[in-house]
This record gives C-alpha cells, sequence and structure tokens, in this order.
C-alpha cells in the first residue's frame, strides 16, 4: 500500500463556528523519529480516537498518526446530530443478513449512542450534548413512511420510544415552521458539538497513555507483520493497523477507496438569536432533519445561534456564495430569521458506500477498517472503533456482523464515478420536489 503526502498535511482546521467556539485547542506533536507499539492508527477522527481508547484500556500501547489536526476532517465539521439506526436503514440490513443479525445491528445502533453518553460523562467531555430529534416530513408520502417505520421498529426490533407527530398541533412542540406537516420523534437521539467531542475524545485517549502525532501524513505501509508505517520525518512499527482516514485514505487503500465516495456537505450559523427567538424556532431544542433524499438538517448551539445544513454536492465543488445560498435553504424553513445575519459558512465531506450501509472489515488478519457512515457517523463511528477494539483483542464476533455487509465498488472508477453521482443527484432532487 503506497501514497504520496496528503495535500491536508500541515493544514489548520477549516473556518467555521465550531472551530471558533472550541477555545484554546491543544496542539499535538509532529513524529520526528522511529517508535513501536503494538497498534498504529491512521486518522485521529471519531474512529480513530474510539479504536485508540478502547485499545488503551484493554491494555495495548497504541500510536495515531494524523495528517493535519484532532478532528481536523467530518468529526470536527458535521452537523452534529447524535443518531441511532443506519443511513441505508434497516431493511437493507435486514435483506442481507437476515432478520436476527439485523436486530443485533440495531440493539449495538443504540448502544453507539450510548457510548457518546457514557464517554461524555464519563471523560466530562463539555460539547454541550442534548437528547431529542425529528425527523419532520414535507409530504404525505413521507409521513406514510415514518408511520410505517415507527410500526416496523416496534415490531421487528422492539424499540417503542418512538412518537408520530401528526401535523402541525402535534409538531409545533418541537417545530413550527409551516415547511413541514408532521413527523417522527426520538428522544433517544440528540447532537451536540462535535470539534468538542473530538478534542474531548483525544484528551482521554492521550491520558490513557495514547500517544498522538498531528502533521504525520502516512506515505506509505509495509503490510508486514510487522507493518511499517512511514510518514515524512518519521516511522512507526506495530502489529495490527486500523485505517480510520475514510475519504482521506486514497492511494494508502485502493481497494477501500473505490468503495467509498466523498460527497460535499455544508452549514451555515447564524448570528445569536436569543434563547427567545431561538426557541420560538425550536421549542425543545431539538435536532431535525427533514425526509426528503436531497436533506436539510438544522439545530440550535449552545449559545442559541441556528446552525442550517445541506447542500450535498457530489461534484466536489462547494456551492457559489455559499452562505447567500444557505441563507435562502433556510428562510425557506424559518422566514422570520430574515433580518438575522448569517456569520459562519464551511463545509467538508463525509463518506458513503453504494448502498449507504458501513462497511467495516480486514485488508488483511491484522489490517482492520471502518468507513461509509454516510451521514450517520457521530454515534457509529464510536462503535466501529470500539468493535475493532474488540476485534484485535480476540473477541470479533460483533465486528464480523457488520463485515459480512456485501460492497460493491462505484461504477465509472475514479474518473467517471463523480460525474454519474452527479447526474444520480438531479434525479433525486427531482424526486423530492414532485
Amino acid at each position: 500500500m503506497h501514497n504520496t503526502p496528503r495535500l491536508f498535511a500541515h493544514q489548520e482546521h477549516t473556518a467555521s463556528w465550531y472551530a471558533t467556539s472550541s477555545g484554546p485547542m491543544p496542539h499535538y506533536p509532529t513524529l520526528q523519529n522511529s517508535v513501536q507499539a503494538d497498534v498504529c492508527v491512521i486518522g485521529a477522527g471519531y474512529t480513530g480516537l474510539s479504536a485508540a481508547l478502547e485499545l488503551a484500556k484493554r491494555g495495548f500501547s497504541v500510536v495515531i498518526l494524523e495528517g493535519a489536526r484532532v478532528g481536523w476532517g467530518a468529526s470536527g465539521r458535521n452537523g452534529g446530530q447524535v443518531l441511532n439506526d443506519v443511513a441505508c436503514g434497516m431493511e437493507t440490513i435486514a435483506q442481507q443478513l437476515g432478520h436476527e443479525q439485523a436486530r443485533r445491528v440495531w440493539q449495538m445502533s443504540l448502544e453507539a449512542v450510548e457510548l457518546v453518553k457514557e464517554r461524555v460523562e464519563a471523560y466530562h467531555i463539555d460539547c454541550h450534548l442534548q437528547w431529542g430529534y425529528v425527523h419532520a416530513a414535507l409530504k404525505m408520502r413521507q409521513m406514510d413512511a415514518l408511520r410505517q417505520w415507527q410500526q416496523q421498529a416496534a415490531d421487528h426490533y422492539d424499540y417503542h420510544d418512538f412518537n408520530i407527530l401528526e401535523g402541525r398541533y402535534e409538531l409545533d412542540p418541537y417545530l413550527r415552521s409551516s415547511r413541514y406537516i408532521g413527523g417522527l420523534y426520538d428522544p433517544n437521539s440528540g447532537h451536540l458539538h462535535p470539534l468538542r467531542y473530538a478534542l474531548g475524545l483525544a484528551q482521554a485517549a492521550s491520558h490513557s497513555g495514547v500517544q498522538i502525532y498531528e502533521h504525520s501524513p502516512v506515505q506509505a505501509i509495509k503490510a508486514g507483520p510487522p507493518a511499517v508505517l512511514n510518514t515524512p520525518q518519521g516511522q512507526v512499527q506495530a502489529n495490527y493497523v486500523v485505517l480510520a482516514g475514510n475519504t482521506y485514505l486514497g492511494e494508502l487503500a485502493p481497494a477501500l477507496d473505490r468503495r467509498i465516495m466523498p460527497v460535499g456537505t455544508y452549514i451555515i450559523a447564524t448570528e445569536p438569536l436569543g434563547e427567545s427567538l431561538a426557541r420560538s424556532l425550536l421549542p425543545q431544542n431539538s435536532a431535525v432533519c427533514d425526509t426528503n433524499f436531497v436533506l436539510d438538517y438544522f439545530r440550535l448551539s449552545h449559545d442559541w445561534r441556528l446552525l442550517f445544513g445541506g447542500r450535498v454536492s457530489y461534484s466536489g465543488m462547494s456551492p457559489l456564495n455559499l452562505k447567500q445560498s444557505m441563507r435562502q435553504d433556510m428562510l425557506k424553513v424559518f422566514p422570520k430569521l430574515a433580518a438575522s445575519k448569517v456569520e459562519f459558512g464551511w463545509g467538508g465531506f463525509v463518506d458513503i458506500t453504494m448502498n449507504r450501509a458501513p462497511d467495516f472489515g480486514r485488508l488483511l488478519p491484522h489490517v482492520f477498517y471502518a468507513q461509509g457512515f454516510s451521514g450517520h457517523g457521530v454515534a457509529l463511528t464510536g462503535l466501529a472503533g470500539l468493535l475493532m477494539a474488540e476485534a484485535i483483542s480476540g473477541q470479533a464476533s460483533r465486528f464480523d456482523v457488520f463485515s459480512r455487509l456485501k460492497h460493491r465498488p462505484f461504477p465509472g472508477g475514479p474518473r467517471f464515478r463523480t460525474p454519474a453521482l452527479v447526474l444520480a443527484m438531479l434525479w433525486y432532487r427531482l424526486r423530492d420536489l414532485l
């Protein structure tokens, strides 16, 4: 496995409200010598930090190599929504694995959310974790789908906490917008400050003995065993490798790169609205995501801004006049914010798989990976790290449930897969409008 130095090496965090509101961020050293460890983790996002933390708890010596900064990628830029379930939906899991294994996956998705809560409490991570989540429907067919999912969750997965919000009367206590006709409320999902959460996990891992190196992109891997990982100024020798770089692994793992696609998603943050105006939009401070394929998602910050996300891009190009175009989308949902300024706008890439199912597995018996969270990564990445730590410790049964999911490369190869997906996106945008 080979790679040239990553373009993001030596970059700082992207300009965002998250970076601005995180306060002083600790700097970890750059690797400048040769070190040995039981496990080398590539990537200091949620997945890599979770794996490292769990491995350290089990007595392994762990080194993390990060090309830029802790939480530099999706872990520090995302919408902050902490969700159960998987992005593809449980039907896809059941079709591949059968209903009994699908029930295991569902229970593990609930565990993933609980794991976030446990880590925030155990490590005193100041990330403003808040519970409550609304799936918002714009059309009757979307409401029908939400009712069907509520029934399936109860019948097949013994999950009875979903609450259908019929019409504006039942929706208004959570979301006040004439754009939506109803929704599905989940008290066990929620939202947090994603970059603060990543920084908190890094601090917990460091305190547990994990060696974290920033600005240390991996240039090449000699698979071994033991594996040898080279950076511009150093080298790591390790018995196990955890690949947790998602869309940034590139040619380090071309077999994995073909199975995921980087998708741009974008967020704006208003000026502070004040609690009164903010709660007139989202009275319970719930996170919201609509049910379109090309979706909008939004929530309040701890200083009463509205954080509004969407504008998915499969082309890799950011929208022109990002803040202004996103503001127009926001005003369709909340017209009363017409006089409110937008102070921040930023974007980043999430990784999706062809079927939107998570992709966990092994490239070699001692090289593990987890990718393809497809927008459900805030919670599921933590579970992925835990399951890889279990597998490296010799208890792979739960990890192997996910590793049995089948994944196909995106059609068209590196050259043509992006144009193909842009065309597909146009179709889904039209479908949302109908």
